[in-house]
């Protein structure tokens, strides 16, 4: 919706609204799935092959890239066409309405978004509400921390966390951070070097050489982080004052550093602060230990950090009986 003005009804393919399948958003995740499989063949030059042949996985990949290009061009075109497109708040009609770009790039644009945000908010928050589960003191401070909020705002439970208020949630931003720290959404980064360099440390790089680090082992190195640094402790990024208090981007490289950091990144903690927030108000989130065997979850590989089952739990409003 953010990127669209469109709802591409991401809940279709797997979940609540199986009835509804969404065609787009099949298509989609399965292009990003495919184009992974290139990465773990062990035969670099398979994928090239069967491109060229246009069968096998190259075939569907094709397929579903035209199909996911062929409903974001006929969404760019639409609001084009548009008479209110200057009164929508949306991503594409923002660029639409400056009318600098041809509809290829704001098709491009908008994937691009969609890419950056299908799966990083919901993996970051299945991870944090899985840390949670063993950490009640830290529930308990992030709702305190929104009952306060609440009480200085003069607003009431249920009523829409604006952007100020949830800036004023320091505890709940350095929670979700120091989750994000061990459970990165996007858990390595792989960048191709465009000429010959050499690193920091003397280690020489060819044009041309994929350079891939990872942010979740980074987000695990006592050399950063300290003796502690696979404990889940919130207050790591918190001062004297009880403000959050940021990392180098080069330190906490979640959302990368330099000119190509994740434009999103104040997106990601709105939605997910204002979500963590409505939930815990008003709501008890238990997790069904039994299923997942009462031991860390397994990984699943793909552009996110995803969690193989995803998080069985039990909601409950607060005051209810188990």
């Amino acid at each position: 919706m953010v990127a669209f003005g469109h709802d591409p009804r991401c809940l279709a393919d797997g979940g609540v609204l199986e009835e509804a399948k969404s065609e787009f958003m099949h298509n989609f995740g399965e292009a990003l799935d495919l184009v992974i499989g290139r990465f773990m063949d062990p035969i670099e030059v398979s994928w090239k092959i069967k491109k060229w042949l246009n069968i096998g996985t190259e075939r569907r990949l094709k397929k579903a890239i035209a199909d996911v290009h062929a409903f974001a061009m006929d969404i760019v075109r639409a609001r084009r066409q548009s008479a209110s497109v200057k009164d929508r708040d949306d991503v594409l009609s923002r660029f639409v309405a400056s009318d600098e770009y041809r509809d290829e790039v704001l098709r491009d644009i908008v994937l691009s978004f969609l890419v950056a945000g299908r799966e990083t908010t919901s993996s970051g928050l299945t991870w944090f509400f899985w840390l949670l589960s063993s950490r009640p003191d830290v529930v308990a401070r992030i709702a305190d921390e929104v009952r306060a909020v609440r009480k200085a705002t003069g607003t009431r439970p249920g009523e829409p966390f604006g952007f100020d208020t949830l800036r004023e949630m320091h505890y709940l931003h350095a929670a979700l951070t120091e989750s994000m720290r061990l459970y990165p959404p996007v858990p390595t980064d792989p960048q191709s070097c465009a000429a010959d360099d050499t690193l920091p440390d003397g280690t020489f790089v060819r044009a041309g050489w994929f350079v891939n680090y990872s942010a979740y082992a980074m987000g695990r190195l006592a050399a950063i982080w300290g003796e502690d640094c696979m404990e889940y402790r919130p207050e790591r990024w918190l001062g004297d004052d009880g403000a959050f208090q940021p990392a180098s981007p080069f330190r906490f490289t979640v959302f990368h550093a330099g000119p190509r950091m994740c434009l999103g990144k104040e997106m990601a903690y709105v939605q997910m602060k204002s979500i963590v927030a409505n939930v815990l108000e008003e709501l008890v989130v238990d997790v069904v230990k039994e299923v997942a065997g009462g031991g860390a979850p397994e990984h699943v590989f793909s552009i996110s950090l995803r969690m193989k089952g995803g998080l069985p739990v039990k909601i409950r409003r607060k005051g209810e009986c188990v």
